[in-house]
């Protein structure tokens, strides 16, 4: 039986992904680790590395740990949890404030609301030198902040132009 290897660790700080070397570099560097604020969150763009889609996620830190999930709710999966200004937090659990869906921090798992039972989306990260990187082999890093300036999660699905 092949034993696991152990998390990554930087200055008090891991990582619960098995971490390649190669994807290590600074392309695939998002952040460094002080950078991420207790009870909040960076914002970060990702493409899919096989399609032309691009992606958001949001990075937390956790105690001595780092998580990255796709931003977005699991109700309705064009509402962000983070629209620019910061993911919503309450008694350490992300809420989504459209649907007032909470999100386990270290498991993203949806214990009250419309999505209650389902998960959110993991990002592979790792922490190694002070940094956060993305491992997840199914993106490539593109920039912090949202994908663009329009923000998903308005007040309401039915846009009025007033035309």
């Amino acid at each position: 039986m092949a034993v696991p290897d152990p998390p990554v660790e930087t200055a008090g700080f891991k990582s619960r992904c098995v971490v390649h070397v190669a994807s290590m570099d600074d392309a695939r560097r998002i952040v460094d680790v002080e950078e991420i604020p207790d009870e909040g969150d960076v914002l970060f763009t990702i493409s899919e590395v096989d399609g032309d889609a691009t992606r958001e996620g949001i990075l937390l830190t956790l105690n001595d740990d780092v998580v990255a999930y796709e931003n977005y709710c699991q109700h309705w999966t064009d509402v962000r949890l983070d629209s620019g200004d910061g993911a919503a937090f309450r008694n350490g659990e992300i809420v989504c404030e459209k649907h007032g869906a909470y999100f386990e921090t270290d498991s993203g798992y949806c214990n009250f609301g419309p999505c209650k039972g389902a998960t959110l989306e993991v990002v592979d990260v790792a922490v190694a030198d002070g940094g956060v990187y993305l491992t997840d082999d199914r993106y490539a890093f593109e920039h912090l902040g949202p994908a663009d300036e329009r923000t998903r999660s308005s007040g309401s699905r039915i846009g009025f132009s007033g035309n």
